[in-house]
């Protein structure tokens, strides 16, 4: 028990040294060490199949066996965190003495974690060499004997090509035990001679370090109920359960005396899986690096540290990392995880250079926007030449992680020019539509990033900065119409890297097509965040649109880019379409979607408006569900 005795203090004469005492506490809630040892229960699985499952996974990296000897670095990806080991030594059998992490596994949340391995012989950037994707909860009630399995590494640039194996264990905790185990080791904190007793006062220091009056007022009656015999010392784990019973009925924590985190009343459960891991986290206990947002920002180099440092780079989430980051980042639907989206660094600078100033734009006003049009067109023809075809390749080799020639209907060798590969075809089942029997359910209309607002004005506040924006604007003269102005808009944008064909996002019949020429600046969001530049009301576009039962009008329009000077489309003017049907393709260079409903037509999904309004893109592909029809809701309701 120590410090003084297990005898309760005098009230009177300890008030100052109380309050020294309590500081003490709270610098040992941060310095405090906790010895990890295997655990769990025989129920685990059952509640690994709950669909309310939360708890803490404990993930280990042990080794890897690669094809050739280099001094090796492995990240693991997990929702919005990225976290690393340390670097090998050099060899082809890289081990990384035990790197481990806790996590945080939610069967309605993150579960797919990306392990990625790289080699470390450059200066700026390290090099991808291979990567695996594991479900975790998958992994854990496997069949398997063993809580250790090898899994393929496989080469970005080809998925079909193993360049190595990396061996991980992975086991969870019983959450209702992680309640226990947690109270039990914040309790230890006072237990300074390891007897496992307490008596009041030390109990009442470490309640009053939690700065919380509920644990307070409370303190005195649950140390009774565990005092059974009356002689003023307590069992650790007898307090232990009882706390842990009491967080259950009404949290004495609420607030993480390790981050300062506020915490969430009503979300018990995770409240404890935070503060197990922050606890980690604070004493030092895990092995990995964290800190990252993607695995590419975890496996840069020195000078890129120093370049951070200087502010020349920085990785952010938010209006910022569009407008003025030199990385954009965004949030996969499919694995819940962030990326990083590749582009050149001096594209990037040359961009913000011409379209995040009044400078840059004043250029564009004296002649700039015809020698923007001139480059796109003369691109535009080398991108159909045949010598163009030699560039595939090495376009393929730049996006490796990110463009899968699995799912492509033909062989690179098939393709003659670039831009036959830039407007690829995908083999049939590539793209599921979602609810495909279901006209009241809209679905995304390309393989692109995605921002989804309820209202224009949402989209003003969370994305789109250009002055004089408007639906108004967007649609032109012929299209416009008063029950668009309030609607949901839905931008997908497409990078260069993407599948470039667009398809129908609801079913119906085309009413028309109106040509509005324009300019050609870029899509990136580079443009689209800055203040002195309307990037969608004043590029070339065509806005169609679509007569449906389940939504009204839809206007969707196909936005030309910078090096995109052609659309072309597969369907006219009173054709029937399903959604999902294929409506047209752009030629070279990024470009961009927009889908405009009428007011109260569509209930969009709510992860999609969450990430939008934290000004976060979500990278999505043609057929995942959109949102469902509010007319059909309310019929039904």
């Amino acid at each position: 028990m120590g410090l003084g005795s297990s005898k309760e203090d005098s009230p009177d004469g300890a008030k100052e040294e109380g309050s020294s005492r309590i500081s003490r506490l709270k610098q040992r809630l941060h310095l405090h060490r906790h010895h990890h040892g295997p655990s769990g229960s025989s129920s685990y699985q059952k509640l690994l199949a709950a669909d309310g499952f939360a708890g803490i996974a404990l993930l280990t990296l042990i080794r890897a066996e690669m094809k050739f000897k280099d001094k090796w670095l492995a990240c693991v990806s997990l929702g919005e965190q990225t976290f690393r080991t340390e670097i090998s030594d050099h060899t082809d059998s890289p081990v990384w003495k035990s790197q481990e992490k806790k996590l945080l596994l939610e069967k309605n949340g993150p579960h797919v974690a990306r392990i990625s391995v790289f080699e470390t012989n450059r200066l700026s950037r390290n090099n991808l060499i291979g990567y695996c994707e594991i479900d975790l909860l998958e992994f854990i009630i496997g069949d398997g004997d063993s809580d250790f399995d090898v899994f393929d590494l496989l080469d970005p640039s080809s998925l079909d090509t193993v360049v190595g194996r990396i061996c991980l264990s992975c086991s969870v905790e019983d959450p209702i035990e992680t309640e226990k185990r947690f109270a039990r080791r914040i309790l230890s904190i006072v237990d300074y001679n390891e007897d496992g007793e307490l008596s009041f006062s030390e109990f009442s220091d470490l309640i009053n370090a939690f700065g919380n009056q509920l644990a307070a007022d409370k303190k005195e009656e649950l140390f009774k109920v565990a005092d059974k015999n009356g002689d003023g010392i307590v069992c650790v784990d007898e307090l232990a359960a009882l706390l842990a019973i009491q967080q259950e009925k009404e949290p004495l924590i609420n607030c993480c005396p390790v981050c300062g985190e506020i915490l969430e009343v009503s979300d018990k459960l995770n409240t404890m899986v935070h503060l197990t891991l922050c606890f980690d986290e604070g004493t030092g206990k895990q092995v990995m690096t964290g800190g990252f947002l993607t695995d590419k920002q975890a496996s840069y180099g020195w000078m890129f540290k120093l370049s951070e440092w200087a502010h020349f780079s920085s990785y952010d989430i938010g209006i910022n990392s569009g407008s003025s980051a030199s990385h954009i980042l965004v949030f996969d639907r499919q694995t819940k995880r962030l990326v990083e989206e590749l582009i050149d660094g001096k594209i990037v600078l040359s961009m913000r250079a011409i379209y995040q100033s009044k400078i840059g734009l004043g250029l564009m006003d004296k002649g700039a926007k015809e020698l923007l049009q001139n480059i796109s067109e003369k691109h535009g023809r080398r991108m159909n030449s045949a010598e163009s075809a030699q560039d595939i390749l090495k376009f393929v080799e730049f996006f490796k992680d990110q463009i899968n020639l699995a799912e492509v209907k033909y062989p690179v060798e098939h393709f003659k020019t670039f831009n036959e590969f830039f407007i690829r075809e995908l083999k049939p089942g590539a793209r599921p539509i979602a609810c495909m029997e279901r006209d009241d359910v809209a679905i995304c209309s390309a393989d692109s990033r995605l921002m989804a607002f309820k209202s224009a004005d949402d989209s003003l506040r969370f994305w789109i900065k250009g002055q004089k924006f408007s639906i108004h604007g967007l649609l032109g003269q012929d299209v416009y119409s008063n029950a668009f102005s309030d609607g949901a808009l839905v931008i997908f944008r497409l990078a260069p890297q993407d599948y470039h064909r667009f398809h129908i996002p609801v079913s119906g019949t085309i009413e028309k097509f109106v040509n509005i020429p324009g300019s050609l600046y870029t899509v990136n969001p580079i443009a689209v965040n800055s203040k002195y530049c309307n990037v969608f009301t004043e590029n070339k576009r065509v806005v169609s649109t679509i007569s449906t039962a389940d939504f009204g009008k839809v206007a969707l329009i196909a936005i030309g880019a910078t090096m995109v000077g052609s659309i072309t489309f597969s369907k006219k003017e009173g054709d029937y379409v399903k959604k999902g049907d294929e409506f047209g393709y752009f030629s070279f260079g990024g470009s961009t979607v927009i889908c405009v409903f009428e007011k109260d037509a569509i209930e969009i999904d709510e992860d999609l408006l969450s990430n939008s309004t934290r000004s976060l893109e979500t990278l999505v592909q043609v057929g995942m569900k959109l949102g469902v029809s509010t007319r059909k809701l309310s019929e039904i309701n």
